[in-house]
């Protein structure tokens, strides 16, 4: 089983407690040419491009600036505690022990609009580039034209035939191309009950999914079946919300 989470905009590139073992992107020469792209860009040009603020802009566009052809531990840190939104904060990922980590590293995937697809212990260097971005590149005016089909063969590869569980944004498994993937995909929907009216709220969807996540690592879960046991934060599988493709999960939001 082979759980793929969004990346976050959010970053935490503070030095880790103690040395962590690293590797390195499989899409790493993609991400340098799309760095080259983004360094000509300007700070209105990256402020276009992604909805952003000026001091956003100027922020990134020193990140582009500075960005090497190679990471290591100086520029660089291990993408699972590098990123820090509402996602890592349900995946709770420095909780870890070194077991869960290996295991995270053959069963977790993030998806990133410059990085395509990554391992949990590869090493990222600060950026922010949405995968909706529409970056002109020599395979077209966007992002998803620019992946193709790289992504969802990479996590075929990944997956070996097992499930693939999409706990990631629609805007980033687009780029999956689900229908063009051979392993079967089960997508997780968290849901708030709100006085007999159910909703999905962005906020604590996101949580749930990077705590479906951990789940999956801290329990070694490999089935669907085993899935649908996840109880983590009151929520419980709804089975007639549910179908072979969508599991519900709602909780009562009191």
């Amino acid at each position: 089983m082979l759980a793929v989470l969004s990346p976050a905009k959010k970053l935490n590139f503070d030095r880790p407690a103690k040395p962590m073992p690293e590797t390195y992107p499989a899409f790493q020469e993609d991400a340098n040419r799309l760095a080259t792209i983004a360094q000509k860009l300007s700070v209105g040009d990256l402020r276009s491009l992604m909805h952003i603020s000026e001091d956003l802009a100027k922020l990134n566009k020193a990140r582009f600036d500075g960005f090497s052809a190679q990471s290591s531990v100086d520029n660089a840190k291990q993408a699972m505690f590098a990123f820090a939104g509402d996602t890592y904060t349900g995946l709770e990922a420095t909780g870890f022990d070194e077991s869960d980590c290996s295991y995270a590293q053959d069963h977790l995937r993030i998806l990133s609009g410059l990085y395509g697809l990554l391992r949990p212990m590869d090493m990222i260097q600060p950026y922010r580039l949405e995968m909706g971005s529409k970056l002109k590149n020599d395979e077209g005016a966007t992002l998803y034209a620019y992946w193709g089909e790289k992504l969802c063969g990479a996590l075929d590869a990944a997956s070996s035939g097992a499930p693939v569980v999409n706990l990631a944004s629609n805007e980033y498994f687009k780029a999956a191309r689900e229908k063009k993937m051979v392993s079967p995909v089960i997508t997780p929907s968290f849901k708030e009950d709100r006085n007999g009216e159910l909703k999905m709220i962005g906020f604590f969807a996101k949580r749930a999914r990077g705590a479906m996540a951990r789940y999956i690592i801290k329990n070694r879960v490999q089935t669907v079946e085993g899935l649908k046991d996840f109880d983590l934060d009151g929520y419980k599988f709804q089975p007639g919300l549910s179908d072979e493709k969508t599991l519900t999960f709602t909780r009562s939001a009191g």
